[in-house]
């Protein structure tokens, strides 16, 4: 993986952007960390925890994506893609992060304090 510094983020080369299928989820495993990278139709990427605000837990990654939301594969809540946010009448809130694309290269934004707490997993 391929690290560069931003002045508030560590940005990580998680892929390419043929790796990350339209609609589809997948995992991108940080030491103990899933995250779950979406692709929308239009060719957004988004990046959230790889698991369901629902009590019980679950992947998302797993998950339907219609437009910019997914459908947890579990408990059918949507959830907004860009924030995170469960949607009405369901509550709850998924942490999401950063990408940028550089050419064809997707890299990952995580805080200076989470990308400290990786290497400390290492």
């Amino acid at each position: 993986m391929t690290t560069q510094v931003n002045k508030d983020l560590t940005f990580i080369k998680i892929g390419t952007l043929e790796d990350f299928r339209e609609r589809m989820g997948r995992v991108i495993r940080l030491n103990e960390k899933e995250i779950a990278v979406f692709r929308t139709t239009d060719g957004t990427l988004y990046a959230l925890d790889n698991r369901s605000p629902h009590r019980r837990g679950g992947p998302l990654a797993e998950g339907m994506v219609s437009g910019h939301f997914v459908l947890d594969p579990l408990y059918d809540w949507k959830i907004a893609l860009d924030t995170g946010q469960v949607q009405a009448p369901d509550t709850g809130m998924v942490p999401t992060y950063p990408l940028k694309i550089e050419g064809e290269d997707v890299q990952l934004g995580l805080t200076l304090e989470q990308a400290g707490q990786l290497a400390r997993e290492r």
